[in-house]
Order: C-alpha cells, then sequence, then structure tokens
C-alpha cells in the first residue's frame, strides 16, 4: 500500500490537473465528491493486486487501492452485491440510498456518508482477482460491487461526547447532523466502526461509512444505538432544508437509484427510468435491472421527517 502522504499527494496533483474544479473540502475528503463519484462509478482503472478485508481477512468488504488512468489513487471500500442483489447486511441499494438521501438536506461540506456508488464489472474481470464470486443478476456475467471512498484521518473512538456536544459548536454541528442523518434512515446497527470522527485539528466530521443495516433492514445483534437522537438542537440550515422537501421529492429522488441494461451478456449502466415496481426494491424485466427504495421505505422516511418537524415546532427540539 502506498502511504498517507504519497495517496493524499496523488489525488491532489491530479485534482489540480483538472481546470475549472472545485477545491477540496479538507484532508479527510481531498477531492470535490463529484469528482470522487465520477471516478468510482465509470473510470476505467487497473485491477487491482489484491483485495484485503476491511476490518478482517474474511471481511465481506474489502480495502482496495485503485489506480485509475489519469494517474489519480484511491483508497475504496469494495463490497460485491450478493447474488440477487439483496441479503441482510448487504444490500446495495440501502448503501446508495444512504448516500444519495444527505444530498437532499446536507451541504456537501457536511455530508456524512462519503461517495458512494455502484460499479459494475465483468465476471471474467472480477474472477482474475478473485475466483470466489458469483454474477449477481441471473443473464448477465457481470458483478455489481458498491465502491465507497476509504476515508484517512478518523477512528471509532469518542464520536460522541455530549460534553463536547454542549462546549464546541462546530462538533455540534456536524454530530447534529450525523445523529439525524441515522435517524431519518433508521440505521440499525451500532456495530463499532460505523460511525467515525475526524482526527484532524478544526473540522471534526462525523462519518456513517456503514449503512446496510438500515431503513426495513432487520436490526444488528450489535444495537441500534445509532438511529435514536441524542440531542436535542440541530443546526437551522439543516431543518429548514428538510421543510423544502416533499415525500414526491422522495420518491423521485431515491425511487430508483441506478438502472442497468443487460447488453452482449453484460450488465451496462443507463440513465434511470420510470420506475418498473414501487413496490420492490430490486426490479428485473425484460433486460432491465433497477434497484431503488420502496414506497413503503421512502414513506416512513418521510414519516421520521414529519415527525422530526413537530418535535422543533412543538419546542421539544431546539436548532443553533
Amino acid at each position: 500500500m502506498r502511504t498517507l502522504q504519497s495517496v493524499l499527494v496523488a489525488a491532489m496533483a491530479a485534482f489540480v490537473a483538472q481546470p475549472g474544479t472545485l477545491p477540496a473540502q479538507d484532508l479527510n475528503v481531498p477531492l470535490p465528491t463529484d469528482s470522487i463519484e465520477h471516478l468510482l462509478a465509470y473510470a476505467p482503472f487497473e485491477p487491482p493486486a489484491v483485495l484485503i478485508g476491511t476490518r478482517s481477512p474474511n471481511d465481506r468488504t474489502q480495502r482496495v487501492e485503485l489506480l485509475f488512468e489519469d494517474g489519480t489513487v484511491l483508497l475504496t471500500k469494495w463490497a460485491p452485491a450478493p447474488r440477487g442483489g439483496n441479503r441482510f447486511n448487504n444490500v446495495p441499494r440501502y448503501e446508495i440510498a444512504a448516500y444519495e438521501i444527505q444530498k437532499l438536506f446536507l451541504d456537501e461540506p457536511d455530508f456524512v456518508v462519503p461517495p458512494t456508488v455502484p460499479r459494475i464489472v465483468s465476471l471474467e474481470w472480477y474472477e482474475a482477482v478473485n475466483d470466489d464470486v458469483d454474477p449477481t443478476f441471473s443473464g448477465a456475467a457481470s458483478v455489481l460491487v458498491v465502491l465507497q471512498y476509504f476515508l484517512y484521518g478518523v477512528t471509532d473512538e469518542g464520536v460522541f461526547d455530549l460534553q463536547r456536544f454542549e462546549a464546541d459548536s462546530l462538533y455540534a454541528r456536524h454530530w447534529a447532523n450525523a445523529n439525524l442523518f441515522t435517524h431519518l434512515i433508521w440505521h440499525s446497527d451500532s456495530n463499532p466502526g460505523n460511525l467515525l470522527i475526524s482526527t484532524f485539528d478544526g473540522n471534526p466530521r462525523v462519518f456513517s461509512v456503514d449503512n446496510g443495516v438500515a431503513f426495513r433492514s432487520p436490526d444488528s445483534n450489535r444495537g441500534t444505538e445509532w438511529r435514536t437522537l441524542h440531542v436535542n438542537r440541530f443546526p437551522g440550515a439543516t431543518v429548514e432544508r428538510l421543510r423544502g422537501l416533499s415525500e414526491a421529492r422522495l420518491r423521485a429522488e431515491l425511487g430508483v437509484l441506478a438502472q442497468f441494461e443487460i447488453v452482449d451478456g453484460e450488465l451496462v449502466r443507463v440513465g434511470p427510468a420510470a420506475n418498473l415496481d414501487p413496490g420492490d426494491g430490486v426490479r428485473e424485466e425484460d433486460g432491465v435491472v433497477q434497484i431503488g427504495l420502496t414506497d413503503r421505505e421512502i414513506s416512513e422516511i418521510w414519516n421520521r421527517i414529519e415527525a422530526f418537524l413537530a418535535r422543533v415546532d412543538q419546542g421539544r427540539l431546539t436548532t443553533f
């Protein structure tokens, strides 16, 4: 593995070479998120030399260093989808929905989930790296992989500190946004390491990096601590962004998160079309595969938003 310094230098060099791009957010996410999204979703990269378990050798997710054609290097969490695209604690549409929903009420410097995108790789390509994999959907020799930008400079220690929340307004903003996010998605896995805080001085961002046990997922046996609101005040700007949402907007943004078509026996990502079945999160029809949240899952998010705003209006929750 390259050192942290060399990875950051390579990433920033690639960034500087692209005129017109926005400046980097901070040291945790050194490139604009849309640049990272594009690289992970579409840009060609070299087959990784090795897939290393994220937390243990046999972990279902791997830590992968990706080298792109333009020379950019990104350390990435790599998670192949299960056969059929849905299994407890491996639900690609939940991970992608969690990344997308934050965009509806948070600004980019406050994003809680690092860039997370679906990527299709051919079965033949994947087997050259690891032959212990199956095609994700019938009729296509392809594997759906969820790629998430791997954060630098974070820890799972001291993520929530009530005394710090009361004394440090910047920490309070980041924590309140993160906790509101985990509440809205009904985050149901308190496994250590799922919530992280920056170790860089001056910007104590809080991140949620594993969101597959959420929405209508069964609860994890590690607890459901993060779906509860732990504080009673929240950034006013975040609350006003929530007020501007509607259930129809949630359906438009989250109903179809990604769409693929079978072309010459392999899946190809295409632009989203009309929802094939709002009652199902994984839809397959005439060579088309869609993933998204169901109407019921979206309605439950909306209900939580309305309940949260009602508590603010009643004075039970305040803003700052």
